[in-house]
């Protein structure tokens, strides 16, 4: 099979594709022993008139023969005007893609070896149709970055690392940080270094080790108000305070925490779902019910039970008595007149959430 005239990366993610167009790109760059033969261009550009001096960089780089004859390597990294965007949907730009096209065309793989890297990618465009069968095409991680994708990179992170990761680690890991796949690398990198390499990484040490960036729903304060533990919400509060932070996430994670629990326990006091050893039992029937009722809240939302992840659910019910209708509407209450006395006491906000604290738990 003849080689492919360039090699073309492209994916919904820019960090997963950036990690992987670096490492063809030093395979590609150990074969070339002059420096000066390795060139590196930037692809990004934020309107049509970067995107034409792109393309002429482009093209005077590979129209450029080595001082000294041999290979060279051309990257042409971090690529966006190919995405569905206004400056990847101008005419202009259109046609300097053409353009692209047309040079890529004549490149000659045995004299130079061009890497183009672009996310994201307007896969329904001719252009990336045309490298998918011209090229050595590779597609990084799917499309969009689902859960699979991440769950994906996170577990063959773990074992380029030496390390092992429990089913509830990875679900927690991904519910804590969210779709941010460098942090996601990252953090397997830490916690794989904490247990040590050979171990597994367990759900406990994503809990204790892991900052909680995807949402308010895992401050700490919030696990331990609904956990009821008094003692350590006073703590949490003391220490979110202590580090320089505000009342009003602390206030809106706690919203988030207690609209979730009343839908749930709503559910449960209707007999449609159960608290069980899986977590909620009967939640796709439940789900199957009563999900078009939410109109307007079908993306991502607290106001929508439907649109969590089950198992996170499970966890929130599970990790401590559900508490009863009556006492999560008295917590909602509570939080909306926190609110109204920390606009009344701006420089108090520390005091006016523990005496919150009290009143919700102390009984």
């Amino acid at each position: 099979m003849p080689e492919s005239p360039f090699t073309f990366l492209c994916g919904a993610d820019d960090f997963l594709v950036g990690r992987l167009a670096q490492q063809r790109f030093d395979a590609l760059a150990a074969e070339v022993t002059d420096e000066f033969a390795r060139e590196v261009l930037s692809g990004f550009a934020a309107n049509v008139s970067e995107v034409e001096a792109t393309v002429n960089r482009f093209r005077e780089s590979v129209q450029t023969i080595s001082m000294f004859g041999g290979r060279r390597v051309i990257w042409l990294k971090d690529v966006n005007f190919l995405a569905d965007s206004v400056t990847g949907r101008a005419e202009g730009t259109l046609k300097l893609v053409e353009d692209l096209q047309q040079i890529l065309t004549q490149v000659n793989p045995a004299d130079t070896a061009v890497l183009i890297s672009a996310a994201p990618v307007d896969r329904r465009r001719s252009f990336p149709k045309w490298c998918e069968k011209t090229a050595d095409f590779t597609l990084v991680g799917g499309d969009d970055g689902d859960s699979s994708v991440l769950e994906g990179v996170v577990l063959a992170e773990a074992k380029a690392v030496g390390a092992a990761l429990a089913p509830d680690a990875l679900r927690l890991l991904l519910a804590k940080v969210g779709a941010n796949t460098r942090l996601l690398v990252e953090e397997v990198r830490k916690l794989a270094t904490y247990v040590g390499e050979g171990e597994t990484i367990t759900e406990a040490h994503v809990a204790e080790l892991t900052p909680n960036v995807a949402e308010g729903d895992f401050f700490e304060a919030a696990e331990a108000f609904f956990s009821g533990d008094l003692p350590w919400t006073l703590a949490a509060l003391q220490r979110h305070f202590f580090a320089g932070g505000d009342a009003r996430p602390v206030i809106a994670a706690l919203q988030n925490r207690n609209r979730i629990l009343l839908q749930i326990r709503a559910l449960v006091d209707a007999g449609e779902v159960r608290l069980g050893p899986r977590g909620l039992e009967g939640f796709a029937q439940a789900q199957a019910t009563h999900a078009a009722r939410f109109v307007g809240a079908g993306d991502k939302s607290s106001y929508n039970l439907f649109t969590q992840n089950p198992w996170y659910l499970g966890k929130l019910a599970g990790n401590a008595k559900l508490p009863t209708l009556r006492r999560l509407i008295d917590n909602q209450q509570e939080f909306i007149a926190a609110f109204a006395e920390i606009i009344r006491r701006p420089q108090e906000q520390e005091e006016v959430l523990r005496e919150m604290t009290v009143r919700c738990l102390a009984a």
